[in-house]
């Protein structure tokens, strides 16, 4: 998959989708499986990047804190769900934020788009704190909605499944849940539009691999050094292990040489 600028949908095409009955019923598609993966958002510190003020006022609800951030080539507008805007225009690779500021990141309408994926994807990994948990959606590559560029999903490059994975694994990330939703036709006909939810349920169970966007959980992983088994030696060994974030182990202290071990 091949690296470079893309073609992004501006600040007032993205919000006249989804003032739209079609943005309207894609956004609710889309919120109940983010819904479903982020039940609670309680005390935890928030932040949506790319254009993700349609969802973030249902699953960052309980929030201590949210932030919308908008990529410079998009453009942005004022956004808040209390009032005060909270939303600002970044380079999604050098977020104003400092290092594990954030609990949760929700990534829309922005992997896409983004000129570098692995570089967006490390410095959303460089801001989430420990344990930190990462949902990112995509237009799918084998879906109906990456074909139409009367939607946002139809800008940018598509993904499959097994190109997510990768990018994830290469930036630190292990994916923990996958989801899907958009399973019926971009169209605005009434037939769709008043049958979206019974689409989805019906292709969850019969076409899994078809959702025209696809949503994954990740949490963030560190490199962490874990003390190997005893063989004798004077002093431990410690080899490199993949763990998440969070997990406590006691830090190994150095032990005077000893022969006895």
């Amino acid at each position: 998959m091949e690296e470079g600028q893309t073609i992004s949908p501006d600040i007032i095409d993205l919000r006249s989708f989804y003032g739209e009955r079609l943005g309207m019923v894609a956004r609710g598609l889309i919120a109940a499986r983010i819904e479903a993966l982020w039940p609670n958002a309680s005390g935890d510190r928030v932040l949506g990047i790319g254009y993700a003020t349609p969802y973030l006022g249902h699953c960052a609800r309980g929030a201590e804190r949210v932030l919308a951030f908008m990529p410079a080539a998009q453009g942005v507008i004022n956004w808040s769900a209390d009032g005060g805007n909270v939303a600002a225009l970044v380079h999604e690779d050098m977020l104003p934020l400092t290092d594990a500021s954030m609990d949760r990141i929700l990534a829309i309408h922005c992997l896409e788009t983004t000129a570098n994926v692995r570089d967006l994807l490390r410095e959303l990994w460089r801001v989430l704190a420990p344990g930190g948990r990462l949902i990112i959606a995509v237009p799918n590559r084998r879906g109906i909605w990456a074909r139409v560029e009367r939607t946002p999903f139809g800008y940018g490059r598509p993904f499959s499944r097994g190109q997510i994975a990768s990018l994830l694994r290469e930036t630190q990330f292990s994916e923990v849940a996958w989801s899907g939703a958009l399973f019926a036709p971009p169209s605005s006909r009434r037939l769709f539009l008043g049958s979206g939810r019974g689409w989805d349920r019906l292709g969850r169970l019969l076409w899994p691999a078809f959702p025209g966007v696809l949503i994954v959980e990740a949490v963030k992983l560190v490199y962490q050094g874990v003390p190997a088994r005893r063989t004798g030696r004077r002093m431990p060994v410690l080899s490199p292990a993949l763990l998440p974030a969070g997990s406590r182990r006691e830090s190994l202290e150095a032990r005077a040489a000893d022969p006895s071990g």
